[in-house]
């Protein structure tokens, strides 16, 4: 980002790792992380599947690497491992509110 500010003239940048993942390899990734198996707690519903003329979607970060030097420090392992630690710990601070009275058990952000 600072880069990108950084720029006499504004505009767009991609960041991508140019690397594609399925969902599944999401799911196993991040329940893998915390001992689980994805198949035990996620259900399909092939309405939601994506049209079968998309076949592979991949960003192009060329330009961030030619203008900026850009290029990607961390994993899709790491990546998966931060958002579910992101996720993990605002499940606590929420559990210690509701454990407390000060949000209620059926709060849904």
């Amino acid at each position: 980002m600072w880069l990108m500010l950084q720029q006499e003239q504004p505009d767009d940048y991609v960041l991508a790792t140019e690397e594609s993942f399925t969902v599944e390899q999401f799911l196993i990734e991040a329940f893998g992380y915390v001992g689980l198996d994805w198949k035990e707690h996620v259900e399909i519903d092939p309405r939601y599947f994506r049209p079968s003329e998309v076949d592979n979607l991949r960003g192009s970060s060329a330009k961030a690497r030619e203008k900026l030097g850009w290029k990607p420090e961390v994993s899709f392992k790491q990546l998966v491992a931060m958002m579910v630690d992101s996720d993990l710990d605002k499940a606590k601070r929420e559990k210690v509110l509701v454990e407390n009275g000060f949000l209620d058990s059926n709060f849904q952000p």
